[in-house]
């Protein structure tokens, strides 16, 4: 039940590397990691998810609410390099058609 948050800054975005699981023992860190990123000087946060081997309800719920605290900031959630697991995970939850989430 490990999580890593790697982030890099840029002009106008802030590139944030997972790996591990994120579920109910590891979301609220990420959760706190990410809303000091999104509070409105971050245009755009991009999420490399490529080596996340796991993602529960919580985790999903981590993205929800940054996505929803970026869109009221006037700003934009990435997602990139998710598995197809993960990739399915968000279409079920029809989260794939309000996030931008590339292969």
């Amino acid at each position: 039940m490990n999580l890593t948050i790697d982030k890099q800054q840029n002009e106008n975005e802030v590139v944030v590397k997972a790996a591990g699981e994120i579920d109910a023992f590891t979301a609220p860190k990420l959760r706190e990691e990410l809303a000091l990123l999104a509070d409105g000087k971050n245009k755009v946060i991009t999420v490399n998810l490529k080596d996340v081997t796991y993602l529960d309800s919580t985790g999903l719920g981590v993205f929800v609410g940054l996505f929803k605290q970026l869109k009221n900031n006037g700003g934009e959630l990435r997602l990139l390099e998710m598995s197809e697991r993960l990739k399915r995970l968000f279409q079920i939850t029809g989260l794939s058609h309000v996030m931008e989430i590339r292969g």
